[in-house]
């Protein structure tokens, strides 16, 4: 068990070892080039804002968050092959629901918007309980949701929030495959 264990353990510090060991140069840079536009650029930009607060832009003043969820539907449609859909969020029903979850976090769609990729999906072979956890992880975590939310809680419970989010879908994800089983 204890050589079980070991391996595992190499072989998970290799990957991020190797995960940090490509992104640190960009988190480097990232760090610097934001603290030179917060210290510089700060003025520039909430002058740029503060003009710009009260103007319609584009023909309705907005984008619709379904109209990003139609567009990335219609991508993911294009160039996504059916049978990665379905091999990924199908059959393995635990995996499939983890993926579906990791996969909304880092998407900036709301509820209307996730909608048309869903329909997509789930023509394509994906589980209802990976659906699930993909609807709510999505909408949970919009950066705008974020942001309020972080201001609001503090880290502490931004951080419970978080971690409520995350179990939250994967168990419902994982209840509604075990009761609703394609």
């Amino acid at each position: 068990m204890l050589d079980i264990l070991h391996r595992e353990f190499v072989y998970l510090w290799y990957y991020f070892e190797l995960q940090l060991r490509q992104i640190f140069p960009y988190w480097v840079l990232g760090m610097a080039v934001g603290s030179v536009v917060s210290v510089f650029g700060k003025g520039a930009i909430h002058r740029l804002f503060g003009s710009i607060q009260d103007k319609k832009l584009g023909a309705l003043g907005v984008i619709p968050a379904s109209a990003l969820g139609i567009a990335l539907s219609a991508a993911f449609q294009r160039y996504v092959p059916s049978e990665l859909v379905a091999d990924l969020f199908g059959p393995q029903r635990g995996f499939g629901v983890l993926m579906a979850a990791t996969i909304g976090v880092p998407l900036y769609t709301c509820g209307g918007g996730t909608i048309p990729l869903l329909i997509q999906w789930l023509a394509d072979g994906m589980s209802l309980g990976s659906a699930s956890a993909f609807m709510i992880t999505g909408p949970a975590t919009k950066i705008t949701n974020l942001g309020a939310l972080k201001i609001v809680l503090g880290a502490k419970h931004f951080a419970l929030y978080l971690a409520f989010v995350a179990l939250f879908s994967l168990a419902t994800g994982i209840l509604v495959d075990l009761i609703l089983p394609l």
